[in-house]
């Protein structure tokens, strides 16, 4: 099942910019993908711990860590702002580059970026966003199934996001991109819904 468009239209962040905020929308390669409704609590258990932890492992770094929604706006080329019709909004990310922050957001490739999976964004986080990120240069792009107890992670190289690393929410995976820095699954696991058979 993939997410509904608005039209057939082909939009850019000025247009993004006009439309009501009760209604929210992401934008990839100009067209309209109506973003999913409210997440589940799993989703948000998981979100918000891996941002603990990353927020935790990065205080007073560099680094900043954020967590949705935050506008991720995804260039081309130098085109302005204006002009951008890839805006999207991970659930967590993080930017190391401080020139790729203003008030508005985040204008670039994010370092890492961590999207946990639902059954109505998995086909368009898998195959869209890992499309758009790869292509502005994300360095890590994290895909965790909350389900499945699966976390899914592609690692830019000289060609690209090659083969992904998959491995079971256990224990504790490093980050390729940071430093000594790993996020810790079996408490957090310890918490989410019961698998249904």
């Amino acid at each position: 099942m993939g997410l509904p468009q608005r039209d057939d239209a082909h939009y850019t962040y000025g247009d993004y910019l006009t439309w009501p905020d009760d209604v929210r929308y992401e934008l990839i390669d100009g067209v309209a993908y109506l973003m999913a409704p409210g997440p589940t609590l799993d989703h948000q258990d998981i979100a918000g711990e891996v941002f603990r932890q990353l927020a935790n492992t990065l205080l007073e770094k560099l680094c900043r860590v954020y967590i949705a929604p935050v506008d991720v706006r995804l260039p081309q080329a130098d085109e302005a702002d204006e002009r951008i019709d890839t805006v999207v909004q991970p659930d967590v990310l993080v930017v190391c580059d401080r020139d790729k922050l203003d008030r508005r957001g985040v204008r670039g490739g994010p370092d890492l970026v961590v999207e946990v999976l639902s059954p109505s964004t998995a086909s368009h986080d898998h195959v869209r966003k890992r499309r758009v990120y790869e292509r502005a240069g994300a360095r890590e792009y994290w895909l965790v199934h909350p389900t499945d107890r699966m976390v899914t992670i592609y690692r830019l190289g000289p060609e690209g996001y090659g083969k992904p690393l998959v491995q079971e929410l256990s224990g504790e995976t490093p980050v390729g991109v940071l430093e000594d820095t790993v996020i810790r699954w079996d408490d957090l696991v310890g918490r989410l819904s019961p698998v249904e058979d």
